[in-house]
């Protein structure tokens, strides 16, 4: 799936560059209108739309989707006393802990609290610094609720979607930053490949008689934490949590017993997949944390194909995409979309890779 070129360890070979008018700051609508690129065959593709899926696939191959459901983890509380302060949720690590990214960080040392909600006298939610976290540089807390209600709920009414930084001027309203399959709540950010699927596109897929099965991997700060060396091979990637449940390694092992093809929608899936089956050898239900970090010269394991969106310069998610296709293979579709001006990241358009040599249905 793609051959290894001398550099392709290095980070500076994952470079491009990008006009800043390019970086979508909101979704098409509907969703499935999204520009699609195709890479059907090793040296050419096909300028599509996501709602052209279902004739680009075969009867017999299973789109897999994760599920998970982005939290509105960016909080803004206070100090008592007044001092302003904003933490990002990153990853729970008990129940009523989380580890997080917090502003100021100087000022927030074991020991300090974090009261959040409207009134001053009356908090709604409060978190204490119980430790500090070298790996992310954030703090571990331990928040208390004074109403006894479930942590998750008290988030969902007072906090904010975590937009990533490059969006600066959307418009578009939070649920329009989920899936229309989200369920599992825990990730803080979007699988964005996920956000072009609709119920109409979903119908055209079932009656093709392309299946789908699910997993979950809460997307979190392994996923978007900068390559820093420049030896990729030197890069250590944070752990997510995702369950691979039993049925879907069912499916996909009977779509594979029978010819089909396994399309990953989004890199996390690809990561969650080949994640388990590093677990153990060859895909088995997995339910637990992965820091695996795929770059060019990966054994593949699962997967046969992959929808995604388009990623930013140096970023992993670049560099797992190159290992199914060849780096140099990806930055030149890169500078073909460029021209073609497709709409880039996570609000941004997709492309679909096939397995190389077998055309399209």
């Amino acid at each position: 799936m793609g051959d290894r070129a001398i550099d392709d360890t290095s980070l500076s070979a994952y470079q491009y560059d990008l006009p800043p008018e390019r970086i979508a700051q909101n979704p098409v609508e509907p969703r499935d209108q999204a520009r699609l690129l195709v890479v059907d065959s090793p040296d050419s593709h096909q300028h599509r739309h996501v709602y052209d899926l279902p004739d680009l696939l075969r009867p017999g191959d299973l789109l897999v989707l994760n599920n998970t459901r982005v939290i509105p983890a960016r909080l803004y509380g206070y100090k008592p006393g007044g001092a302003a302060v904003e933490i990002l949720l990153l990853e729970e690590q008990a129940p009523q802990r989380w580890l997080a990214l917090v502003k100021p960080g100087r000022r927030l040392k074991p020991g300090a609290v974090i009261h959040f909600g409207p009134n001053p006298d009356q908090p709604e939610l409060m978190a204490e610094v119980v430790a500090t976290d070298a790996d992310t540089h954030g703090r571990l807390l331990a928040f208390t609720i004074p109403r006894g209600e479930p942590l998750l709920t008290v988030v969902e009414r007072l906090g904010q979607m975590p937009l990533p930084p490059y969006i600066t001027e959307s418009t578009a309203a939070p649920e329009r930053y989920q899936t229309i399959y989200a369920e599992a709540a825990g990730a803080i950010a979007a699988p964005t490949a996920g956000l072009h699927f609709t119920p109409e596109l979903f119908d055209r897929l079932d009656q093709r008689g392309i299946g789908r099965t699910i997993l979950t991997l809460h997307v979190g700060i392994g996923t978007f934490r900068p390559v820093e060396t420049e030896d990729i091979t030197e890069h250590a990637m944070h752990s997510e949590w995702m369950d691979v449940p039993p049925e879907t390694v069912e499916k996909i092992n009977a779509t594979k017993a029978a010819g089909g093809r396994v399309i990953a929608v989004g890199t996390t899936v690809i990561r969650a997949l080949e994640g388990a089956a590093a677990a153990t050898g060859t895909l088995q239900p997995f339910r637990g944390k992965t820091n695996l970090f795929i770059y060019p010269g990966y054994q593949w394991k699962v997967i046969d194909g992959l929808m995604t969106n388009f990623h930013l310069p140096g970023a992993s998610l670049l560099m797992l995409v190159s290992a199914l296709i060849g780096r140099q293979r990806l930055l030149d579709l890169y500078a073909a979309a460029i021209a073609a001006e497709y709409r880039f990241y996570s609000f941004g358009d997709a492309m679909v890779i096939l397995p190389e040599g077998r055309g399209l249905a």
